[in-house]
């Protein structure tokens, strides 16, 4: 298990170098830079060049990526080339934003997808598992834009129950900011709630079928009783796996769903980095959205072994 958990951790250091090469490269391929994107129609003559003097524009690409890289590995991300602060000023408050949101979605999506899962699987082809399977298949198809404009027209428009947009500070307290994140839930929610629904469905419909628990009800043991004892158990293993994945994908959804409701956090602060071509704020939100993102998957893949003695023995 050691060495698993230490293959694991090679590949993610692998993963970041890549993602850090690659949105270099990406930001260095698209037209304009930091100045032209701050100066706007200023952006020609000696402004230009005395600006991009400034911010050390006028230096190789690689120079300029290798010192990044030697202070990243410092633990210095560098600074935001056009808010002119340190990048762990700009990112924090953005970042503990984002883990609210994912927090209250996850906390609240992930008890509701197994307890719907586990009913849909336990009621196989009854009318209730016809509405949450074809509820959960048409929520996944949906785009997260189009679900969050829906449920804004809705809730926010035509009912007047919440707020369609957040309008708080980034910096406002945790629970002023929690009261604006109720459609942002919901719509990360919906997406996450529906692909934990179809697993942990598909699972406890396979464990039913199983040799052990027929033989099990051909025993006379009561329906109840082996639905706690082996379907359970047996069925919300496999499921570990997929909640890892899908709370990693939360903090690729959170872009999208930060932009549409104006929310605070660090993805609507990486659409921003983008538009003002900030390289080094854009490398530091990829760094921290990407370590993320392998830690939680790290993180399920250790506890699912952990739980299953057979894939521990498997994969080694």
């Amino acid at each position: 298990m050691i060495r698993l958990v230490l293959q694991r951790l090679g590949s993610a250091l692998v993963t970041l170098v890549l993602i850090c090469v690659i949105v270099f490269v990406t930001v260095e391929l698209m037209p304009g830079d930091a100045c032209t994107a701050f100066l706007g129609r200023d952006a020609k003559g000696q402004i230009l060049e005395n600006c991009r003097i400034e911010r050390g524009l006028d230096r190789p690409a690689l120079e300029r990526f290798g010192e990044w890289a030697a202070g990243m590995v410092q633990g210095d991300l560098g600074n935001s080339m056009n808010r002119n602060k340190p990048i762990e000023d700009v990112v924090g408050w953005r970042l503990r934003n984002t883990l609210i949101l994912s927090a209250t979605a996850t906390l609240f999506g992930i008890p509701l997808a197994l307890f719907l899962g586990v009913i849909a699987g336990l009621r196989r082809d009854r009318p209730v598992d016809i509405v949450l399977s074809s509820t959960a298949l048409f929520a996944m198809t949906i785009p997260e834009f189009v679900s969050a404009t829906v449920l804004i027209l809705v809730f926010s428009i035509t009912l007047g129950w919440t707020t369609g947009v957040v309008t708080v500070s980034y910096k406002a307290p945790i629970l002023d900011l929690v009261a604006n994140t109720v459609l942002p839930t919901v719509t990360l929610m919906l997406i996450m709630v529906a692909h934990i629904l179809r697993m942990v469905r598909s699972s406890v419909i396979d464990t039913l079928e199983s040799d052990f628990v027929l033989m099990a009800r051909l025993k006379g043991v009561p329906f109840r009783r082996i639905v706690w004892r082996h379907v359970l158990p047996n069925s919300l293993l496999p499921a570990i796996n997929v909640i890892g994945l899908t709370i990693a994908w939360l903090l690729g959804g959170v872009v999208v769903i930060e932009t549409v409701f104006n929310y605070p956090g660090l993805g609507r602060l990486a659409v921003d980095a983008v538009a003002d071509r900030d390289l080094p704020l854009i490398q530091a939100i990829a760094l921290i959205l990407g370590s993320i993102y392998i830690l939680t998957n790290l993180l399920a893949d250790l506890l699912a072994l952990l739980l299953n003695p057979k894939l521990r023995t498997f994969r080694t």
